[in-house]
C-alpha cells in the first residue's frame, strides 16, 4: 500500500470513527431529552402520554392531601385554565405548599387524568417562577381570557 492511501484510509476511519461517536451521544441525549409542559398543554393532548415530561404550574389552593404513611401525596397542579391531578411518593421538598409555583417530572397514569410524579422541583424563594411556567400560565390565562370575551360577545 502506497502511503498516499495509508493516509486516505486513516482519514476515512477517523471521519467513520468521529461519526459512529456522534451518534451515540445523539442518542444518549434524545433519551434523556424531558420536555415541558403545561396542564392546558396535557389536557389539549399536546404531551406524550406514556413518556417522561414535566409538567409545570401552580399548586392549587387546597388541594394537597398527604397519606398516613408521610410519603403519598396527591395535589393539583393549575395554570388558572385548567387543572391536572398529581399523584407523588417520596419526600416533598421543603418549599413546597399550596399556591407556590412547582414543577413535577413523571408520566401520565393509563386511561386516567391523573400525572403520576417521579420528582417534585419547588421554587427556590418567593419572587422566583420558572420561565417556562411564567410563559406557560400567561399564555393559559391569555387564551383563558380570550374565552370569556368570545363567550360575552355572543350573549
Amino acid at each position: 500500500m502506497k502511503p498516499r492511501h495509508k493516509k486516505f484510509a486513516i482519514i476515512i476511519s477517523a471521519v467513520i470513527g468521529v461519526s459512529v461517536a456522534s451518534l451515540f451521544v445523539l442518542d444518549a441525549f434524545k433519551s434523556n431529552l424531558v420536555f415541558f409542559h403545561s396542564p392546558s398543554d396535557v389536557m389539549a393532548g399536546k404531551a406524550p402520554m406514556q413518556k417522561i415530561f414535566r409538567l409545570g404550574g401552580m399548586v392549587k389552593e387546597g388541594s394537597v392531601v398527604k397519606s398516613g404513611d408521610g410519603l403519598s401525596v396527591s395535589f393539583v397542579v393549575t395554570d388558572f385554565a385548567k387543572d391536572i391531578a398529581v399523584s407523588y411518593k417520596g419526600i416533598l421538598p421543603d418549599l413546597f405548599r399550596e399556591g407556590q409555583g412547582v414543577i413535577t417530572q413523571g408520566k401520565m397514569a393509563s386511561l386516567e387524568s391523573q400525572f403520576v410524579a417521579d420528582e417534585v422541583l419547588a421554587k427556590h424563594d418567593e419572587n422566583y417562577m420558572p420561565p417556562e411556567v411564567a410563559d406557560a400560565m400567561k399564555r393559559a390565562k391569555e387564551a383563558k381570557q380570550a374565552e370569556t370575551a368570545a363567550g360575552e360577545t355572543k350573549q
